[in-house]
């Protein structure tokens, strides 16, 4: 068996995800359980499984994690395209479409980045059944991404995300 080494795009994903829980601030209290298991340029997907704190009164997935979900996850398909700052939120909607789950229950969760200009990115995110795929709920996220596309943490990927074409190397990063 051969152990291939994770892409270039998927280790600059997880340094972002890992530097959006590392503050101490909503993604640290509300989703350290998110572990991202995959990610090329413009699609990142998870595993969230969902915590007591994470529940609404009625003891299912409460409403407000799944748009911090969306949130985080379509800021990260916007790192997917190897920004490490992924902009200001402009916009954001979630549609609940089925009760996710209790505590303990693991969702996958991915993101699509739509479209990418030179102000606006428009991402997509899913959160799906783990064993049925059935969908769960579905957000977008708009960003505002014009100072982002300027940080000098930017990177570049070649086109199916396994090495950095332009920018630190991933043994460079912090």
């Amino acid at each position: 068996m051969t152990l291939t080494s994770p892409s270039a795009c998927l280790r600059f994903v997880q340094r972002i995800c890992r530097s959006f829980q590392s503050i101490s601030g909503h993604d640290a209290v509300t989703i350290p359980q998110l572990k991202i298991n995959s990610a090329r340029p413009g699609f990142v997907a998870a595993t969230f499984t969902i915590g007591k704190h994470n529940l609404n009164r009625l003891g299912s997935l409460h409403g407000g994690c799944i748009a911090t979900l969306t949130d985080t996850m379509g800021s990260l398909a916007i790192a997917s395209k190897g920004l490490y700052s992924t902009g200001v939120s402009t916009d954001i909607n979630t549609t609940y479409v089925k009760a996710a789950g209790t505590a303990g229950t693991t969702i996958n969760v991915q993101a699509h980045l739509i479209s990418m200009g030179k102000t606006l990115a428009f991402t997509r995110v899913e959160l799906l059944h783990q064993d049925s795929g059935q969908l769960l709920a579905y957000g977008s996220h708009t960003k505002y991404i014009k100072a982002a596309m300027r940080d000098a943490e930017n990177v570049t990927f070649d086109p199916d995300g396994q090495n950095v074409v332009e920018g630190k190397q991933p043994q460079e990063w912090k």
